[in-house]
């Protein structure tokens, strides 16, 4: 992505921000076992407002400042450090690639930090998951609000950038739709393969192994969150991940598998038999699955609330789970009363983005978030019949042909100014019945 779209962001939250200062810091490097560190990942905001993917690093944005609105604080080259752990911009670098007004040394934080805050009204800060850096913060704004009464100026309070910065990362710019569009595409290629080489007698694990494949031969970074590769019953754990169990004729296969691309996420779930035919059972649960996802997608439109995707899915979920009586009563008390929770547990879908539960409001307070052109969405409708279903009250009893049914069907969905586009469109879904 071209620097000019973090200059941009930057520029826009700085406008939002006034006479504050907003202080980023970078994620953590995160211990496997013992002195073995995981991959780095950049925290989200840092990196949608930088572009910089290092570690130990500080970015400050100080917009009444008479020179230095952009600041980097990140590690000094080191010869002997980066042969062990891999090569680092450095200080000079910095700047001249990621538009910084002046960058420094990660070492001279204590001592540059407080210029770009004592004239701030306020220190945008989320106090996160650094105790030892909003130590730090907070160490010098009490130093500032002790020098206040002399002054009288400077930040009187620490305030969340989310409900600010948050917003704008929700609705995504074209550069943006662009990686996630290839993250898309990278995915559905990933699942159609999978899909071709499952099969009975082979192991979840094997079919992971082609789906993982795929995405980092295409250039993906990995997978976005562990894939998911369920057969029969293990479809009905939400996010099963021990992929060991071995397909078999008979069974369903659900896999929930996406990409990263260069930080940007798909997420798709497909569910089809093994051995390429339904029983009845599973058809007739599969039918309704899609028909809820279908109705849901047809909700995706500018101004429509967010919540009406899922009060869409639910009530198709309950009319035909009604049908097949595996639920019986009044359909509106039965969502009211949310009977329908054994068989359907989680909400229809979630913001997608830098974190593939991305950013961003559903509601605001009692109000639904009414949805917007550019923001993107997963519609993920399920139903779980798990053999340890315990029978609600006032509830028929399951009869055994069902355990162990396990349906999820899941697209990546951008709202556009007319309706939505379905980015992950290209793995079949209807292909099956």
């Amino acid at each position: 992505m071209h620097q000019a779209e973090y200059s941009q962001r930057r520029e826009a939250l700085m406008a939002k921000i006034g006479k504050g200062s907003a202080v980023f810091r970078s994620a953590p490097m995160a211990v496997m076992h013992n002195d073995v560190e995981y991959t780095f990942r950049q925290d989200s905001d840092f990196y949608y407002l930088t572009g910089f993917n290092e570690p130990e690093a500080v970015a400050v944005l100080a917009p009444h400042h008479e020179e230095h609105r952009f600041v980097l604080f990140v590690q000094p080259k080191d010869l002997e450090k980066e042969t062990w752990a891999g090569y680092r911009i450095g200080v000079e670098a910095a700047k001249e690639r990621f538009g910084a007004d002046i960058v420094y040394p990660i070492a001279e934080l204590d001592e540059k930090l407080p210029q770009y805050l004592e004239k701030a009204d306020r220190i945008y800060y989320r106090l996160g998951r650094d105790k030892g850096f909003n130590e730090t913060l907070l160490k010098h704004w009490q130093k500032l609000l002790a020098v206040y009464p002399k002054k009288g100026m400077g930040p009187t309070a620490i305030e969340d950038p989310a409900p600010v910065l948050h917003p704008m990362r929700q609705v995504k710019t074209a550069a943006e739709l662009e990686l996630m569009r290839i993250a898309a595409s990278i995915a559905v290629d990933a699942h159609n393969r999978a899909r071709e080489f499952a099969r009975s007698g082979r192991y979840e694990y094997e079919v992971q192994a082609e789906i993982e494949h795929t995405f980092r031969l295409q250039g993906a970074i990995g997978p976005a969150y562990p894939s998911i590769v369920a057969s029969g019953a293990n479809a009905c754990v939400l996010h099963y991940t021990e992929n060991t169990c071995q397909l078999q004729d008979g069974d369903l296969l659900l896999i929930d598998a996406g990409c990263a691309y260069e930080y940007y996420n798909s997420d798709i779930t497909r569910t089809f038999p093994v051995s390429g035919k339904f029983t009845a059972e599973q058809k007739a649960i599969y039918e309704i699955v899609l028909e809820a996802q279908l109705r849901a997608i047809a909700q995706v439109h500018p101004g429509n609330p967010y919540s009406q995707i899922h009060d869409t899915a639910v009530r198709v979920i309950v009319e035909g789970l009604l049908d097949l009586g595996l639920l019986q009563g009044n359909i509106d008390e039965i969502i009211k009363e949310e009977k329908y929770k054994p068989f359907y547990m989680h909400r229809t879908g979630h913001w997608l983005g830098l974190d593939v539960h991305d950013v961003g409001v559903y509601q605001h307070g009692e109000t639904p978030h009414n949805l917007e052109p550019g923001q993107v969405t997963t519609i993920e409708p399920g139903i779980y019949i798990s053999p340890y279903l315990k029978p609600v009250e006032g509830q028929p009893d399951i009869d055994p042909r069902w355990h162990g049914i396990g349906v999820r069907i899941e697209d990546d969905v951008l709202v556009t100014s007319t309706g939505s586009e379905i980015l992950t469109a290209g793995v079949p879904k209807a292909i099956y019945l």
